[in-house]
């Protein structure tokens, strides 16, 4: 694991609660951004609540998404989130996490807060109990509401409940809302505010299709290899013959939608291969893997194209956040 250098987070720190003084009247909401990546729920965020938004905070281990992170937000986010005390984190109104899904021993056990301890929501947890923001915004994959039998998600809903909070919870997928991917992700809202009666989006009625993302022109070094493409094509035949139908998959500019990518995108490719004439089939350049997240082109890519694909593979549809946080934002002016 990579622990941000001590020197370098009170250095951060200090940055942000200068921010904080220098934003605190010009912004409404303060936000913390927790297993932040790349900055993708922020993105979302931030296009809805523009200059009502301020944020103070930030925590991602892995050095190159703070690379990225930094580069295009301004700030260095601090590191492992577990070696951060609550009352370290400046105050806030509206706490964002895309946390990772674990195990939870005791779960089902009725125990409540003590029954995520070991995980990393009992971070969160932790945080939301000291400082009791408004909201708390998670992400997680579709299976998460399944996981364990769905003792994981029940722990998560009670603790969150424990903790003074009104839970709302649904999954929604990226080609329903303006991205040409199938991505099925669940979002759980909470609120400290009981009357609240939080309606989920409803799907956009917009069209898109794979075309509208790509690049016109791309570097012959996205081309998979005769070898890889070889390869491709036996272990798709293997699969076949097994009754499976595992491989790769294979799309074009008319495609509706492309499958899931995955940050193991940066291996093969094999998930989303592109159709070239008279040519093996291609990846997506990692211009286009932001792109199929929701990505503006004006957001920096500053680090190696296998990074890249990790970072936008574990990332979120940026385009889905945006229309949760209108719903939210709606909500909290009302």
């Amino acid at each position: 694991m990579t622990i941000l250098n001590p020197n370098l987070r009170q250095l951060d720190m200090t940055l942000q609660f200068n921010n904080i003084e220098n934003n605190q009247t010009a912004s409404t909401y303060k936000f913390i951004d927790l297993f932040a990546g790349v900055g993708g729920i922020r993105l979302g965020f931030e296009e809805v609540f523009k200059d009502k938004s301020s944020f103070v905070f930030a925590s991602e281990i892995d050095k190159f998404a703070q690379q990225t992170y930094t580069s295009n937000y301004g700030h260095l986010p601090s590191g492992d989130i577990t070696k951060i005390e609550p009352q370290e984190i400046p105050s806030f109104d509206i706490l964002l996490a895309g946390f990772p899904c674990q195990p939870f021993s005791n779960a089902g056990l009725k125990k409540g807060f003590e029954d995520t301890r070991g995980t990393l929501f009992f971070d969160i947890a932790q945080i939301a109990k000291y400082h009791k923001p408004q909201v708390l915004f998670l992400e997680n994959v579709k299976g998460f509401r399944n996981h364990d039998k769905g003792n994981t998600f029940k722990v998560v809903k009670e603790t969150l409940e424990e903790l003074g909070y009104r839970v709302f919870s649904e999954v929604l997928n990226a080609k329903h809302f303006g991205v040409p991917q199938n991505r099925e992700r669940i979002y759980i809202i909470a609120f400290l505010d009981h009357t609240i009666e939080f309606e989920f989006p409803k799907p956009l009625e917009k069209s898109v299709k794979l075309g509208d993302i790509l690049e016109d022109k791309v570097d012959k070094k996205y081309t998979i290899s005769d070898k890889l493409w070889a390869g491709h094509q036996r272990r798709k035949l293997e699969h076949k013959k097994k009754g499976n139908g595992f491989g790769y998959s294979m799309f074009n500019e008319e495609s509706e939608y492309t499958s899931t990518i995955s940050a193991r995108y940066y291996k093969d490719g094999s998930e989303i291969l592109i159709e070239q004439k008279d040519k093996n089939p291609r990846k997506l350049s990692p211009r286009e893997a932001g792109r199929l997240q929701g990505f503006p082109d004006d957001f920096k890519i500053v680090v190696s194209d296998t990074q890249a694909y990790k970072q936008f593979g574990n990332s979120v549809a940026v385009p889905v956040i945006s229309q949760l946080a209108k719903e939210i934002f709606k909500h909290l002016e009302s």
